[in-house]
């Protein structure tokens, strides 16, 4: 049995523990942690030759003080450094909490995204939050938002349900862009019973219009099932790695799957999907064992 000297101790040690671990999940990993996370494949379908390397980016969520413009304007810094062939973003680039001190204008967060370079360009899809925050389009059911505007505003190209053929060293490959899958917010304002997404995943892929590979850009990663091998590679964001993680497992995922696409490479069917652990925070803002990071995929 323990006495009390030795109980107030164990209080004391468990009370500091736990200061200690919100202290760094809230204060710290969120904030100034920044990792870079290494993937490489050769997908069925890829290009013989063809080597790209991509850097993608997810869930900026910008918002005062956990993503500022500066830190954005760091980020991008950083990736640019990383010699990406091609820099993709995969949407959420609002804030994606409440608990802020400030907002972000778009124009502020666009201006930082537009330092970032690469030789076969920038390249953006849309997330559920970019759609969320703009009552207009909620309103409309239609876009185009104002992250679409912002983004297209510094010469980032948006793709909504769209392909685009690329080249690299003559060597041909698709990029495909889905529209957000959770667009429109389930309304009784708006007569919306449920909420709607905006994706065309058969309409986008209909306008591939060869047999070079394609990278299909899909904010969350819940279409994955339905993306046929015709897809080499599948790079989606949304979940944040569960935000908290604890032994490779997260107690939420923001995914019907649950922790099915929750992070990381995943094969299924020898279809491949890299589900980005993201940059910023959702609801809370708070990670653990999820560090905000940059991906960087070597394909071929």
């Amino acid at each position: 049995m323990l006495g009390r000297r030795a109980f107030l101790k164990l209080f004391g040690g468990s009370v500091f523990g736990l200061m200690t671990l919100g202290g760094y999940a809230f204060g710290y990993e969120p904030v100034i942690r920044l990792d870079v996370t290494h993937y490489a494949l050769t997908p069925p379908g890829w290009a013989p030759g063809l080597k790209l390397r991509i850097v993608a980016l997810a869930d900026f969520h910008a918002c005062e003080p956990w993503m500022t413009a500066e830190r954005i304007g760091s980020i991008c810094a950083r990736a640019n450094q990383l010699g990406g062939d091609i820099i993709v973003l995969l949407g959420d680039y609002t804030s994606g909490t409440d608990l802020i001190t400030g907002r972000v204008d778009h124009r502020a967060w666009a201006a930082q995204l537009a330092t970032l370079k690469a030789p076969l360009g920038v390249h953006a899809i849309l997330g559920n939050h970019d759609w969320w925050h703009d009552a207009a389009a909620q309103r409309s059911g239609r876009g185009p938002t104002f992250s679409h505007r912002a983004l297209t505003s510094v010469g980032i190209e948006v793709y909504s349900n769209r392909s685009a053929r690329l080249e690299k060293d003559g060597r041909a490959f698709w990029l495909a862009g889905l529209e957000d899958q959770l667009a429109l917010r389930r309304s009784i304002r708006w007569k919306r019973p449920f909420t709607q997404g905006l994706h065309d995943l058969r309409g986008t892929l209909a306008q591939i219009t060869d047999e070079a590979p394609v990278i299909l850009l899909a904010h969350e990663p819940d279409v994955f099932p339905d993306v046929p091998s015709r897809v080499s590679l599948t790079l989606s964001g949304h979940t944040h790695g569960g935000q908290v993680r604890v032994f490779g497992w997260s107690p939420y995922s923001p995914s019907r799957y649950g922790d099915r696409y929750v992070y990381g490479h995943i094969i299924e069917e020898e279809r491949h999907i890299i589900v980005s652990g993201g940059l910023g925070c959702s609801i809370m803002p708070v990670r653990l064992g999820v560090p905000p990071e940059i991906v960087v995929i070597d394909v071929g």
